[in-house]
């Protein structure tokens, strides 16, 4: 094969990309911080003699603000595994946008424990101010993933070799979805009862975790059936 030939070939589209290893060892790591820390707002509750039951009744509510958390960390975690699984490596930017959605996972005890804390000792406007305060979190976190996946769209060179940019695309519905949806449940909590709010929460939740996988692109693949 001559020189010229040679030069003429185009150069590998993931050069220059770094590993994507060390980014999920260091995501991993900060998962299993975040899910463990949830724990630490667990108690034994004070309580008399015969009162063990009470007592622990009573604090059905943190339990619940607990399961809701940790369940909530991890189908955030299957999420982002299945996100590195659409990039060959990585770069400095997408570096940064992975940092912010890490910094919106690491920020879920917080407002998890004012929840448990209005659940167990706060009066309705408390838990509306709560359940506000998680759904606002939760849908200030879908940003970064919708920005993750614009940046994966327009950058090819990131994508893995199955993953098309049609495939990237349609992804962005999960995170605008998770945009529009938490924020009206903050506000379904707040104009009409914090009860709705929080089971709006539960709901997303759920559709994140059958979701985790990805949307597929039935509509895509549906299209040149039509057409035909």
């Amino acid at each position: 094969m001559s020189a010229a030939h040679q030069e003429a070939e185009p150069s590998d589209p993931g050069a220059g990309l770094a590993d994507t290893g060390r980014l999920a060892a260091f995501c991993d790591a900060v998962f299993a911080i975040v899910i463990t820390l949830l724990v630490l707002d667990l108690r034994v509750p004070d309580f008399h003699e015969g009162g063990l039951g009470a007592a622990l009744r009573s604090e059905a509510p943190s339990f619940l603000a607990f399961v809701v958390s940790f369940i909530y960390v991890g189908v955030l975690w299957l999420n982002h595994h299945a996100l590195l699984r659409l990039v060959r490596g990585t770069n400095l930017a997408l570096n940064w946008i992975n940092l912010a959605i890490l910094f919106g996972v690491v920020s879920i005890p917080f407002p998890t424990a004012v929840l448990a804390a209005a659940l167990t000792e706060g009066d309705t406007h408390d838990l509306r101010v709560a359940v506000v305060l998680y759904a606002f979190a939760a849908a200030l976190m879908s940003a970064p993933w919708l920005v993750f996946f614009g940046y994966l769209r327009r950058h090819p060179a990131l994508r893995a070799s199955h993953v098309s940019q049609d495939q990237v695309r349609v992804q962005e519905v999960r995170p605008i979805t998770g945009l529009v949806l938490f924020g009206l449940t903050g506000l379904l909590g707040w104009l009409v009862h914090p009860l709705f709010g929080l089971i709006g929460v539960i709901l997303m939740i759920i559709y994140h975790g059958v979701t985790s996988e990805g949307v597929h692109a039935g509509l895509l693949r549906r299209g040149p059936r039509r057409r035909g």
